[in-house]
């Protein structure tokens, strides 16, 4: 679908995260639990596509990019790091982008925006933030993770107003989960429509 502008695409975009009880989602660069189980289904989220060919674009801040190598280059993805700091794109990263907009135009204007079918935003809290922020963001996937973990790194707050949790999801598993003793569900928050379009320019 094209946008108003000539050379944009309308792409949809999601956030998906993993909080504990205080909103924690990291600690020292990485994750605070390990979960086999809910790692997958964030795997299974963000490489997943509907045609042979199309891609996803995941876009994440330098230190937010912490998927064990075993599992690299992501399946069905291409990888936009955001970074103003970084002179070269790592390793399994594809564009190297100075902030946020210019990642989402990137996948969202030719010829990349062809291939392009959704974009995922996995973290960390500013680039969460920015990615709520966007028109484009309509759902977010959270891990609702029911412990308590040490965390130097925090989802941002969100407007439940503008978001509220959907009771179900196609495809999200619903009840409580529970793996190595800890208990977690699957949420999924969406946007408002009254919401749907704050000023946001790429």
């Amino acid at each position: 679908m094209q946008d108003s502008d000539e050379n944009e695409y309308f792409k949809p975009i999601y956030v998906i995260a993993a909080a504990c009880k205080n909103m924690g989602i990291g600690n020292d660069s990485g994750l605070p639990w390990n979960l086999p189980n809910e790692f997958r289904y964030f795997m299974d989220r963000v490489t997943s596509v509907t045609a042979p060919g199309k891609k996803n674009l995941i876009v994440c801040g330098k230190n937010s990019f912490n998927i064990p190598e075993k599992y690299l280059p992501l399946e069905n993805c291409l990888v936009a790091m955001l970074s103003t700091t970084l002179s070269a794109a790592p390793k399994y990263v594809q564009y190297l982008c100075r902030d946020f907009p210019t990642a989402i135009k990137i996948g969202s204007t030719p010829s990349l925006g062809d291939t392009v079918e959704k974009i995922w935003i996995i973290g960390g809290p500013k680039v969460f933030k920015e990615g709520l922020n966007h028109p484009w963001c309509r759902h977010f996937f959270l891990t609702d993770i029911m412990s308590n973990f040490k965390c130097d790194t925090f989802f941002p707050d969100f407007d439940r107003q503008t978001f509220h949790l959907l009771d179900k999801f196609p495809g999200v598993p619903s009840g409580i989960q529970e793996e190595k003793g800890i208990k977690y569900h699957f949420q999924v928050f969406t946007r408002d429509s009254k919401f749907s379009k704050p000023n946001y320019t790429i």
